[in-house]
């Protein structure tokens, strides 16, 4: 959101910053022996996604490859569009050597990985210093037939939560909400009430996204009891869809839309668009990731000084607390054999990342440049918040790349962070105590790896069009049937099956 003349004084400066090691480095052999060392490093492709407004700082960046002694090509990819990039290249098998897989695409390569098109690199851990120490529990519900693919990125079981205007709230003089009735009461005087003063009624309560995971919906309806897309009763697994904690869900968010508290192009608005009306104060709540708060606030702040944010993790339903939670991996790092036809090639590729676990190149990773975008105080990290935009630009598109970063002992300790960072981290920790997990995530149903996309897609636009009120409840339950009539039953008895063989 900010202007190009923003950057390009941030990336002045950070050239500054960075100039004396460069140059000592240069130092030591003139520019033809730079250049040799450049052709006889390992190229590496990966395909990766982008969360941030631009990829990392390309000195960043050229510090890591001359750390690690490689060529990076990296195909940063937007977050938004990125599944559809990934399955492009593995449709036309023209993926780059390394691919990252999000959790939620992950059943979308299973058949690909059965199939041989990727390298299993289990039997190669033990060989390096840092990948030796992944964590086993958390390959293990990785691994695809108990063999292991793909080094994992670390995340929390679950950073869900709601991200509220602190100022509407207080011009409003509201609490924050600590039930669905509270919460539902907010949105709607944040919609009618005038909550930013202007005179104008023009702002709504919420802003979701064409999403149904990462969106509103997943998070809300974990508020309502929702089982974390499957169920367990009476040794038969039931999908989410065929609850009524689920309908239950749809029925509040139709609430919301015929209300004119959701923005009525939901299940067409983008990431980035919902983001955007979010920073530019047309709404004040949005239901996500409770770690996207200091960005937001960030750029918010950019355009209204007075804009205050705060979270909520804890939204009492008909059952208590409850929050969706995903196994500790956001995704998957796998090696295409086509593009790299070596066994060789692949170890030298696994040596890549072995040393991005080192201490010098992961804290660069992690925090950036110390004097620049943290500080050193008794040997622990200090991350002020004058710094925090810098690290946004420059520094955190990093994090796409670092595996296994929670249980990286070389990693140092923060002993100062932002405050709504801070306070993202501990309600994360906090969700830990009331988490509502997959059943099925060590179970196997090869007609799920198959057809879940498309069966997924089924449910996804009956869900919309139940909320937008272009079906009833027996239009809804009419494509439960379809779902059930073209593979759906099937996979309930395949995870049937399953369950009762790890009994």
């Amino acid at each position: 959101m900010y202007g190009k003349s923003i950057r390009a004084k941030a990336s002045r400066l950070f050239r500054l910053m960075l100039i004396v090691p460069f140059l000592v480095t240069a130092a030591c052999g003139g520019s033809s022996d730079s250049a040799a060392k450049r052709d006889s490093s390992l190229y590496i492709s990966i395909l990766a996604p982008l969360h941030f407004p631009q990829p990392p700082a390309s000195e960043l960046m050229e510090e890591i490859e001359q750390l690690t002694g490689t060529q990076l090509d990296v195909n940063w990819i937007p977050e938004g569009v990125y599944t559809d990039k990934m399955n492009t290249g593995l449709i036309t098998h023209s993926l780059a050597k390394v691919t990252f897989v999000k959790f939620t695409d992950y059943n979308l390569v299973k058949n690909a990985i059965r199939s041989d098109s990727f390298w299993e690199i289990g039997p190669y851990l033990q060989d390096y210093n840092n990948l030796k120490k992944l964590d086993p529990a958390i390959l293990e519900q990785a691994s695809v037939d108990e063999k292991i693919y793909g080094l994992y990125t670390e995340r929390p079981s679950s950073r869900q939560g709601v991200i509220i205007r602190q100022d509407w709230l207080d011009r409003l003089q509201l609490l924050k909400p600590q039930s669905l009735d509270d919460l539902y009461e907010v949105m709607r005087q944040f919609t009618y009430n005038d909550p930013d003063g202007n005179g104008k009624q023009d702002t709504i309560g919420l802003v979701d996204r064409n999403d149904l995971v990462y969106g509103v919906f997943k998070t809300l309806s974990s508020y309502f009891g929702t089982p974390n897309n499957w169920k367990v009763e009476n040794g038969h697994l039931i999908p989410e869809f065929m609850t009524t904690e689920y309908m239950d869900t749809m029925n509040f968010m139709k609430k919301l839309y015929n209300e004119g508290i959701l923005n009525r192009d939901f299940a067409l608005t983008s990431k980035e668009i919902q983001r955007d009306r979010f920073i530019r104060g047309e709404a004040g709540v949005l239901i996500g990731s409770m770690t996207d708060v200091q960005r937001l606030a960030i750029e918010a702040r950019a355009l209204n000084p007075e804009a205050e944010f705060t979270l909520v993790n804890r939204i009492e339903g008909p059952d208590g607390h409850k929050v969706w939670s995903i196994p500790n991996y956001n995704g998957l790092f796998l090696f295409s054999k086509k593009a790299i036809p070596t066994e060789q090639e692949l170890q030298d590729i696994l040596q890549f990342f072995d040393r991005t676990m080192d201490k010098d190149v992961a804290n660069l990773m992690m925090y950036g440049v110390e004097g620049r975008h943290y500080s050193i105080v008794n040997g622990e990290v200090i991350l002020p918040e004058s710094t925090s935009q810098l690290r946004v630009y420059e520094v955190n598109p990093l994090y796409s790349l670092m595996i296994a970063d929670i249980g990286n002992a070389n990693i140092m300790k923060v002993g100062q962070k932002e405050h709504l960072t801070n306070l993202a981290d501990q309600l994360s920790e906090d969700n830990e105590s009331f988490l509502v997990n997959d059943p099925t995530v060590s179970l196997s149903s090869p007609t799920f790896d198959e057809k879940n996309a498309e069966l997924s897609a089924l449910i996804a636009d009956a869900t919309y069009n139940y909320i937008l009120g272009s079906i009833d409840a027996e239009g809804f339950a009419r494509e439960i049937e379809r779902w059930r009539q073209n593979g759906g039953d099937q996979i309930i008895r395949e995870y049937d099956a399953s369950l009762a063989l790890k009994k």
